[in-house]
């Protein structure tokens, strides 16, 4: 979450009107995040977050994320819902922007989560694959190997100001990446953003989880490699073992690997660290000054990148021969 565009208090209150929801109390912008413009409103009837889309959503993706929300939450994931505005839609338009609004859920993100938390973070991934099976609609995965090339290509000329000889280190990878690619794996709906900062727990007991707005169609190994990336590792770099056997316990424990997506993860895994490093590196590139955004290193998913490269075998992720279907 973030906020590129700023409302004003008579803009929100008249979009407020559109919607069943009581009167504005407060409300103020959400700086984490790097997509699109939210804002948590407390109103008579409740807390809600409000979205700005931004220029980087594309308006034909809007009822892909918010009919999944509606799905999911019907096949009994927390998630946060939609609100219907009086006309019976869920879109409406603040400050030049698509907007809507979802359901607050009780909770707070981690910023230190243990293996316990990680084998919740498994289970809830593959609960919500399973539940994402039925819906009705299909969104291309845009971020995914076939999208980096046309990405980089944005950022390559001044990738060696961010670091010298990145240029050349990060060809040699996408070229590996396009060549190795796996084919035919399982899919289904993906996350495909699950970082902490979308996951709410109360204590320890994970309570839902938010920001569907990369949500797509790909690979269902792809998001738990996706996964790995943004909970297994620890603030200094090292690939923490523990929890990455704890995530993958609690996935397949709802949703068994296939061989072929086991075979398939060290690869998947290095595509993740690449797909994070690139949109990263664009925004650090290009987000303009003053907007309200928490810019994310991308050197951190660089550092990711030349772990993932000595990978030999999904055994050095914590996956283990019990986890396998025979």
């Amino acid at each position: 979450m973030a906020v590129y565009t700023d409302v004003n208090e008579d803009q929100l209150r008249t979009f407020l009107g559109e919607y069943d929801v009581g009167t504005l109390l407060s409300y103020k912008g959400i700086a984490e995040g790097v997509e699109n413009s939210n804002f948590l409103l407390r109103t008579t009837q409740g807390t809600f977050i409000l979205t700005l889309y931004e220029k980087r959503v594309n308006r034909d993706d809007l009822p892909f994320f918010i009919g999944l929300m509606d799905h999911l939450a019907l096949k009994g994931l927390s998630c946060p819902l939609p609100i219907e505005r009086r006309d019976g839609g869920h879109l409406g338009e603040l400050a030049g922007r698509p907007a809507a609004m979802v359901t607050f859920l009780d909770g707070a993100w981690l910023r230190k989560p243990q293996a316990l938390h990680c084998r919740e973070v498994g289970q809830a991934l593959a609960e919500m694959h399973l539940a994402g099976s039925g819906f009705g609609i299909r969104r291309v995965n845009a971020l995914s190997v076939a999208g980096w090339r046309p990405l980089w290509e944005g950022s390559r000329g001044r990738a060696d100001e961010v670091q010298p000889g990145l240029m050349a280190e990060i060809d040699a990878d996408l070229a590996a990446l396009e060549a190795g690619w796996p084919e035919s794996l399982p899919e289904g709906v993906i996350h495909a953003d699950l970082f902490p900062d979308n996951v709410f727990f109360i204590g320890d007991r994970l309570s839902g989880l938010i920001d569907f707005y990369f949500a797509c169609n790909d690979y269902l190994a792809y998001d738990v490699a996706i996964c790995l990336n943004a909970w297994c590792f620890e603030p200094d770099g090292a690939y923490n073992h523990t929890k990455g056997m704890a995530l993958i316990d609690g996935y397949v424990a709802v949703r068994p690997l296939e061989p072929r997506e086991v075979e398939a993860l060290p690869l998947l895994a290095r595509g993740a660290a690449l797909r994070f490093f690139l949109t990263r590196l664009h925004d650090w590139l290009t987000t303009p000054e003053g907007a309200l955004v928490v810019k994310k290193d991308p050197l951190e998913y660089l550092r990711k990148l030349r772990f993932h490269r000595q990978v030999a075998s999904a055994a050095e992720y914590g996956l283990r021969a019990k986890d396998l279907i025979t």
